[in-house]
């Protein structure tokens, strides 16, 4: 179920004087719907007001699943969920000392921020659900924590430079070689060093139109300008496009194009 969608028909994150989750969700069958990410937003705003000293007990689960009585096994089973997905991705950390020992918990710094900035939340809800083993390595630390962090134009930008940035050092050209002419260059049909001379004309023409293009589209204008994009499905997207491209050039790379130039 998307997070938004769910977002829209549930009272906002961060919000007071709900205390208690079902304030928040009244239809327990909408509740057992819901993601255990989606209901851990619910979730850690409602346990912010019950804080005691700056803690919530763990125990808290039954107490929040006692006010579903009809279908309360399978509403503390989805409350738990929720928990130790907080717990897991450290918005709530055992409290320190014997405290902590005790099934204390304390806000932790990222969950902190995502009450004081509810969006945050749902950038790091969409990181956190996106496989970071499918970026390439050579930008995967990078774009995904700028993609946890909601700042989905920083991913997008850094996963196409290193696109450049790749395909120049793969094809022997100097720095002053940049955009969608050295893509160009670099997969020309005809004597493009990233060319497989092996591959249909059509099909390396296409290779590079495809290089250009991404470079063109992705890259050139959040060099060039100030681009905003708001959308995490679409940032995923984009940087999923400049991994795949990284590992054409990584191909390229291991099997010299025949033919091509040096």
């Amino acid at each position: 179920m998307d997070v938004q969608h769910v977002q829209g028909r549930l009272p906002r994150a961060g919000l007071n004087p709900v205390t208690t989750l079902r304030q928040r969700i009244p239809d327990p069958a909408v509740l057992v719907s819901l993601a255990p990410e989606e209901l851990a937003s619910q979730l850690l705003s409602t346990l912010q007001t019950r804080l005691q000293n700056g803690m919530v007990h763990r125990d808290d689960t039954s107490r929040l699943a006692a006010d579903y009585p009809d279908r309360q096994g399978e509403i503390e089973l989805a409350i738990t969920e929720a928990w130790r997905w907080l717990e897991f991705n450290m918005f709530i950390l055992p409290a320190s000392g014997m405290n902590g020992r005790n099934g204390w918990f304390a806000l932790g710094r990222r969950g902190t921020a995502a009450l004081a900035q509810p969006q945050q939340f749902t950038a790091y809800s969409k990181a956190a659900s996106f496989n970071r083993d499918l970026l390439h390595p050579a930008i995967a630390e990078r774009v995904w924590a700028a993609l946890a962090r909601g700042d989905y134009a920083d991913a997008v930008f850094h996963g196409f430079r290193a696109v450049e940035e790749t395909v120049r050092n793969a094809g022997g050209y100097a720095d002053t070689e940049i955009g969608v002419e050295l893509m160009r260059r670099a997969f020309d049909p005809a004597k493009g060093p990233l060319a497989n001379q092996n591959d249909p004309k059509p099909e390396r023409e296409a290779l590079a139109h495809l290089f250009a293009g991404a470079i063109g589209s992705y890259k050139n204008p959040q060099y060039h300008r100030t681009v905003t994009l708001t959308d995490p499905n679409e940032a995923q997207v984009m940087v999923m496009l400049a991994s795949h491209l990284l590992r054409i050039v990584d191909a390229r790379k291991r099997k010299p194009a025949a033919g091509g130039a040096p």
